[in-house]
């Protein structure tokens, strides 16, 4: 079986590293990937990202199966133009993956549904932003509407940072983002106290299968200091999943999503993430959905996985994942981010990598902001390499992770040293 992976980044090489360990699967396309796919014998690279030519050349070579791993081609409708030809392809269609693309389409389906979440309020008019901040007080969250690579989210503790985030992303749009009927939008809703889970699932229009729990790190520097990134790290299990608060995720939050899309007329197939907050009492609160598997959460998880993932989606693009179930290995997993100069702002582009190791069963470097440059490695976006590690303890899984990311080196090179620290 042939296997395509859209997307270039470190997400989508460890789903490409799984999938060419699956039973029966002869070779995985990864389109464009990045420098750490081109490296790996196993793996192709494609240089197609327009839907229709990728639609075009699955259809000339025989790919039996299609994952799509980012965000921005599922809101581009890559998924619809995939069935409509008859091809399998893992992913929600451009309405479902409103979930992610558009938080106000999001917020307003979870309170229709009744799946718990804060309490907010959309704007397009600053004015009317700025007096609900002075209304409401801080800490307070601002989230710019629409695809923002994740750095669309200001956790505002005082009113003033509140302020300089509305003018940001409303005033000035500085992220250059803009919400599905067009122009710039923000959301606004209350602060919740807890701790942040990553909770993904695949679905298929009727079923949820969880994937093993994970946690990231969403914040720069050591200690959740610094401003939100993509995430600088993140380790699978996470502890405070505990067996309560994971089937209170999927009886309150997933399965009533899946029922309600469908029920709206969205039927919702692909990764399915919920960011949550578990609250001190137990309680959990969804903070986001993405349409995806979460970055860095699918290294960690990735290298835990055990069953044939090719077989597991291809049952999902058939309705039946009900027939599933997935086998994970018991020890941890932890992945630190190496993330460029400048970022999460203004990430510089260019620096040689260098130190890099050869792949191993249980210690990979996946790569997601690397191009090739003859034989060099060089940098190409925020977040460069993330270097995951499976061992029998948190603390073990950490020493084996951070061995390796003192062994590589590029110029500006940011990284976290506390990765895993609440699970110590």
């Amino acid at each position: 079986m042939k296997v395509l992976v859209i997307g270039g980044g470190g997400r989508e090489h460890a789903l490409a590293w799984r999938l060419k360990q699956s039973a029966g699967v002869s070779e995985v396309f990864v389109a464009p990937g990045n420098a750490g796919t081109a490296r790996d014998r196993q793996l192709t690279n494609l240089p197609i990202t327009d839907k229709v030519a990728l639609r075009e050349w699955v259809q000339a070579n025989g790919v039996e199966l299609t994952v799509v791993g980012p965000e921005a081609p599922l809101a581009a409708g890559v998924v619809d133009e995939f069935r409509a030809h008859g091809l399998a392809i893992f992913g929600p269609t451009q309405k479902a993956a409103q979930l992610e693309s558009s938080k106000a389409f999001s917020k307003a389906f979870m309170q229709r549904h009744g799946i718990p979440t804060a309490e907010y309020q959309a704007f397009t008019d600053p004015a009317q932003a700025h007096a609900y901040v002075d209304a409401k007080g801080a800490p307070i969250v601002v989230k710019a509407d629409g695809l923002a690579a994740g750095k669309g989210v200001v956790v505002a503790m005082t009113a003033a940072e509140a302020h300089e985030a509305i003018d940001f992303m409303l005033l000035d749009n500085k992220l250059g983002v803009a919400h599905n009927e067009g122009g710039a939008r923000v959301v606004i809703e209350e602060f919740l106290q807890g701790e942040e889970a990553s909770f993904i699932v695949l679905c298929d229009g009727e079923h949820a299968l969880a994937l093993a729990t994970s946690q990231d790190h969403k914040r720069l520097k050591d200690a959740d200091q610094g401003p939100n990134t993509g995430g600088m790290g993140a380790y699978s299990p996470a502890p405070v999943v505990t067996p309560a608060v994971h089937q209170r995720a999927m009886d309150e939050v997933i399965l009533p999503t899946l029922r309600g899309m469908k029920a709206d007329g969205i039927p919702y197939t692909g990764f399915l993430y919920a960011g949550l907050m578990i609250t001190p009492d137990g309680a959990v609160k969804t903070l986001e959905f993405n349409c995806r598997m979460g970055d860095p959460e699918t290294q960690p998880i990735m290298m835990r996985l055990r069953s044939h993932f090719a077989q597991v989606l291809l049952a999902a693009t058939r309705g039946e994942l009900d027939r599933v179930q997935l086998d994970w290995d018991p020890r941890v997993a932890l992945g630190v981010v190496m993330a460029a100069a400048g970022y999460p702002f203004d990430p510089r582009k260019g620096d040689a990598i260098t130190g890099l190791p050869a792949d191993e069963a249980d210690r990979m470097v996946f790569h997601a902001g690397t191009a090739a440059d003859g034989e060099a490695v060089r940098v190409s976006g925020g977040r460069v390499l993330c270097v995951t590690a499976l061992a029998e303890s948190v603390a073990q899984a950490q020493r084996r992770a951070y061995e390796v990311v003192d062994r590589i080196a590029f110029d500006g090179m940011q990284c976290r040293r506390d990765i895993g620290f609440r699970a110590l």
